[in-house]
């Protein structure tokens, strides 16, 4: 249950925290690993707000999504340390219900452009979750999965969400996040269940 929240602007209480995970720094910008940063991009951008640098190690937009006030959240850790971030914009904005955090995240499982809602959940391997999970000492936030499919091997798993990807690719995963912002909206806007029918049935 949601004790209170943070009131923003004219007393209107936060509803929502929205982070992308990536990596800081114009030598991570584009690659598989910062799909998620790229759609909470897109989701201040839709809205004409900018994303600006202050407190609690994340570059941050106070939004809106339909009627409810929506913090949009890219942490400036570290993938592996992301956990420090959102554990302290949680607290911040008094956000003790994990169903109103969404974590849009690259998703090794799934073929690249394909994206996929879920609540809770394994962590499959992806380290910017395990950090978000230890620091909010549980799985039960919801997740925005965007596919950028199977490295060659296990040992180039490292290379293979951090490099530079083919043009063809990058065509795929630009609609994705799109598609991912859009399933933000979905969330915030109809329920969890009415963004999984929508965005599962593409």
């Amino acid at each position: 249950m949601i004790l209170r929240r943070r009131a923003g602007k004219g007393g209107t209480p936060f509803d929502w925290l929205v982070v992308g995970l990536g990596n800081p720094g114009p030598k991570y910008a584009r690659t598989r690993h910062n799909v998620g940063e790229e759609t909470v991009q897109v989701l201040a951008r839709r809205r004409g707000d900018t994303m600006k640098g202050g407190r609690d190690n994340a570059l941050v937009a106070e939004s809106r999504i339909g009627d409810e006030r929506v913090v949009l959240a890219f942490p400036l850790t570290f993938m592996n340390e992301s956990g420090q971030s959102v554990g302290a914009l949680v607290r911040r904005y008094k956000l003790d219900d994990p169903a109103r955090v969404i974590v849009v995240h690259d998703e090794l499982d799934l073929a690249p452009g394909t994206v996929r809602v879920k609540a809770g959940g394994g962590l499959a391997g992806h380290n910017g979750l395990r950090s978000i999970t230890q620091h909010l000492k549980t799985q039960d936030f919801l997740r925005v999965r965007i596919g950028v499919g199977k490295p060659p091997s296990k040992e180039r798993g490292a290379g293979h969400v951090l490099s530079k990807l083919p043009a063809r690719e990058r065509e795929l995963l630009d609609v994705a996040v799109e598609q991912a912002a859009d399933a933000v909206e979905l969330i915030v806007t109809d329920g969890l269940d009415a963004a999984m029918r929508t965005v599962h049935a593409r």
